[in-house]
């Protein structure tokens, strides 16, 4: 492999067509006409947040949900017109500034409905309610949905939609908890609409519950570590796999900076911690734990060069790595793959987060954000 922009030490590459094809999976998991929204939190779950936005609206998901409002004003910007629902907290203060920009909301909170409450009609902007059904983390308890629902009604605040996240739909060897909330959730519905709201978005559903049930879909489905081809656990690949088919869509590559041989004994990287047990031809690669690539991953990661997987020597350090490439024909200048595919050989995020004692999620996510990405 080659690298084809000068002056780049590391970068990150989408596939396009492989996003298209789990898309279109997707589109055909979901039998219902339910909306399938493109989760794109966290620099699109670490792709890339405008570049990969902007290739799956063109490649026609419906929607988006974000983080933070801030997030959404930035896809604004980069002119998509599509809806987009904030899934976490946004400072009362932004409240007008969505509805300018027709940012939808996630409201969770007493203080925030309050705060709504506030805003002139013409000022509020249109949101979500977020439901607690079991996971403890944001959302208005069951208990207390009647009188939020009368206040709501009251005060003519304009909901337009009615959500919940489930704890463990990634988990296919225990979705008695799965179901309690989602008959959790569909009884705090029922109170909604006797309180006379109607009219509204529901929506439970992310890639796990998407993936385990049709019974989740409803109005829409939220997207995330499916639609960049990668699934939410082992046990739901291993079950489902055989029918459903995801394609990663990141590689992250970077240049071979030198290339030299060190003698038998020698020390590689800091504290001392490698000693080479026979002569050894050293590749050393600029990308470091600043670029997101895990310092636990010390002499057991490893990255691909010419098709033939070395093993990372030594500790990693900020901004380089030294990997064993005796017996490959690897010259400065040439491409190593950090994840993803070089001619046989394959790097995957699942099994490289478990080496680091981590998950393919936080792995992906922490692939800094500077580090260009390109679309291929």
């Amino acid at each position: 492999m080659s690298v084809k922009k000068k002056y780049l030490k590391t970068w990150v590459e989408i596939d396009k067509s492989a996003a298209e094809h789990n898309l279109k999976t997707f589109r055909n998991v979901v039998k219902r006409r339910s909306k399938l929204m493109a989760v794109v939190k966290s620099n699109a779950y670490g792709h890339g947040l405008f570049a990969f936005s902007k290739m799956i609206d063109r490649s026609g998901v419906d929607g988006f949900c974000v983080d933070s409002f801030t997030e959404g004003a930035h896809l604004r910007r980069e002119g998509i017109k599509k809806p987009i629902l904030v899934l976490n907290y946004t400072f009362p203060e932004l409240f007008s500034a969505a509805k300018k920009e027709n940012i939808i909301l996630s409201i969770s909170s007493r203080e925030g409905l309050e705060r709504l409450k506030k805003l002139s009609p013409a000022k509020r902007p249109d949101f979500h309610l977020k439901i607690d059904t079991g996971m403890n983390r944001q959302g208005f308890y069951a208990e207390t949905v009647s009188a939020v629902a009368e206040f709501i009604a009251r005060n003519k605040l304009p909901m337009k939609g009615l959500f919940t996240h489930f704890s463990s739909a990634k988990n296919v060897e225990n979705t008695a908890y799965t179901k309690k909330q989602f008959t959790g959730f569909i009884e705090a519905e029922k109170k909604l609409r006797s309180a006379g709201l109607d009219g509204f978005t529901h929506h439970v559903a992310a890639t796990g519950g998407t993936l385990i049930s049709a019974d989740y879909h409803l109005d829409l489905v939220r997207l995330g570590i499916g639609l960049y081809g990668l699934w939410p656990s082992k046990e739901l690949e291993r079950q489902l796999g055989s029918k459903i088919s995801l394609k990663p869509i990141l590689s992250w590559r970077a240049v071979v900076g030198e290339v030299k041989e060190a003698g038998k004994g020698s020390f590689v990287g800091y504290d001392m911690v490698e000693r080479l047990n026979r002569k050894t031809l050293l590749a050393v690669i600029p990308v470091g734990y600043w670029h997101g690539f895990f310092r636990s991953l010390s002499g057991i990661g490893y990255v691909i060069i010419q098709g033939r997987k070395a093993r990372i020597l030594g500790r990693v350090s900020m901004d380089i790595i030294v990997v064993d490439a005796t017996g490959i024909p690897v010259k400065s200048g040439d491409v190593a793959t950090i994840l993803g595919r070089d001619g046989a050989e394959e790097i995957k995020a699942f099994e490289t987060a478990e080496k680091a004692g981590t998950t393919h999620y936080e792995f992906l996510t922490r692939i800094n954000p500077l580090i260009e990405r390109r679309i291929i």
